[in-house]
């Protein structure tokens, strides 16, 4: 399918490599709405940054319009999350058929987390780096402050490439972003240091990275990326109350009523996270707001 919608896009990539570059010589295009965050930090006012995927869509299953493929091809630079793959599928052929488009990936340096499709996915054990080799290294690395800073240096690094004239500009931005990275770095872990339970439930894996980087088991009630059968759900039921976890989060791209029925089986409140917000430090403290908010 994939294939098939990328076959539909190509004349659209083409049409953008042969488009007039100058008049978007000050666009950067990212992802997902946390790393236009972390950009815009990092450019201020010396570049508009535009966001391929649109609040509300996961980028996991979005597909790029032919309008916003245009506008990715007409970038001077496109930073890439790193380990979604569809990202992969076509910023190869982008690349080949528009040399002068910067592709960044953001990801580069960060210890990936492995796996995450069944219910059992990441916590702290996943320091372990045995991993079986069909296993998919788990993009949502934004997902903790501990990557941040790493994820935003290679953002930094790129920036200066293109525009070297302002890059003490982008260096002191970029020292500004790092003591927010550490102020929310700092609230996580003490938010989250005697927490009354250390496992939790997510519709969506998208909290391995918090998990593993402060000491939380991650459960999820998608399997493989499909809703669970009813013999998965009740065995997500067992494990839930055998480790005594009173929280349920879903995000709000997906729907609710699986993690409704399990949050009414084990007794736990359910609540909507949303890991893609813009304001990625506070989505996250605010999810640490509700672990440590947990009755004993």
């Amino acid at each position: 399918m994939r294939k098939y919608i990328f076959t539909l896009l190509f004349p659209f990539l083409l049409l953008a490599c042969h488009s007039n570059r100058e008049k978007e010589a000050n666009v950067l295009t990212v992802t997902i709405e946390p790393q236009r965050y972390f950009l815009e930090q990092i450019v201020g006012d010396k570049f508009q940054v535009n966001t391929l995927v649109p609040p509300g869509s996961s980028p996991e299953t979005y597909e790029p319009s032919p309008s916003a493929m245009i506008k990715l091809g007409n970038s001077r630079a496109y930073f890439k999350v790193g380990f979604l793959g569809y990202e992969n599928v076509w910023t190869g052929k982008l690349a080949e058929n528009n040399p002068d488009l910067k592709i960044v990936d953001c990801s580069v340096g960060i210890e990936p987390v492995y796996g995450g499709h069944g219910h059992h996915d990441h916590s702290h054990e996943a320091a372990d780096h045995s991993h079986n080799q069909t296993d998919a290294a788990d993009p949502h690395v934004w997902s903790s402050a501990k990557n941040a800073v790493l994820f935003s240096q290679n953002m930094l690094n790129a920036v200066v490439e293109l525009d070297v004239e302002n890059a003490g500009l982008y260096r002191a931005n970029f020292e500004k972003l790092t003591q927010k990275i550490a102020e929310t770095d700092s609230a996580l872990t003490r938010l989250l240091k005697d927490i009354p339970t250390r496992s939790f439930i997510v519709y969506h894996p998208a909290l391995a990275y918090l998990a593993r980087d402060y000491n939380l088991t991650q459960h999820s009630i998608e399997f493989e990326g499909k809703n669970p059968s009813p013999a998965q759900m009740k065995e997500l039921v067992d494990l839930a109350k055998a480790e005594n976890i009173k929280i349920v989060f879903v995000q709000q791209e997906f729907d609710i009523k699986n993690s409704e029925v399990i949050a009414r089986e084990i007794g736990a409140t359910s609540h909507t996270i949303n890991p893609l917000a813009y304001e990625w430090d506070e989505e996250l403290i605010r999810i640490a707001q509700l672990l440590a908010s947990q009755e004993k």
